[in-house]
């Protein structure tokens, strides 16, 4: 869970164009002023209009959270605006799913185990055939 303590997210419209690479690193630059050398990695899910972005620095990735307050612009090349969500990443409910668990297992063993790694919400049993 470490990893995500420095990554935040940019989450872009889905109404409005999409935005090239290209454009998006000169946006982290202008509107952002992030600089590259504070920019661990960068990467870019097309399909839901959004970036992550993971700093080297976690002071860094908190002052453009509070300097944005969650939210900014992108403007396209033909004048049109984008609202733009700023947030941490990994926030927020995850369905996962586990495979090949022995159906003796109890919710309880299940719900002990996984609540280390945060709060579970629900657990559903599932039987997955067609496996072999």
């Amino acid at each position: 869970m470490s990893d995500r303590l420095t990554t935040f997210v940019c989450i872009f419209d889905p109404r409005n164009p999409r935005i090239s690479a290209y454009n998006i690193h000169e946006w982290f630059h202008d509107s952002l002023r992030l600089v590259e050398e504070g920019i661990q990695m960068t990467q870019v899910d097309g399909s839901k209009r959004r970036v992550f972005i993971k700093f080297f620095n976690e002071d860094r990735m908190k002052e453009i959270l509070r300097d944005t307050n969650g939210a900014c612009e992108y403007k396209h090349n033909n004048g049109e605006i984008s609202q733009v969500s700023v947030e941490i990443a990994g926030k927020g409910t995850k369905r996962i799913r586990i495979a090949g668990l022995q159906p003796e297992v109890k919710k309880a063993t299940k719900k002990e185990d996984l609540s280390k790694s945060g709060e579970i919400v629900h657990i559903r049993d599932e039987m997955w055939g067609g496996c072999i």
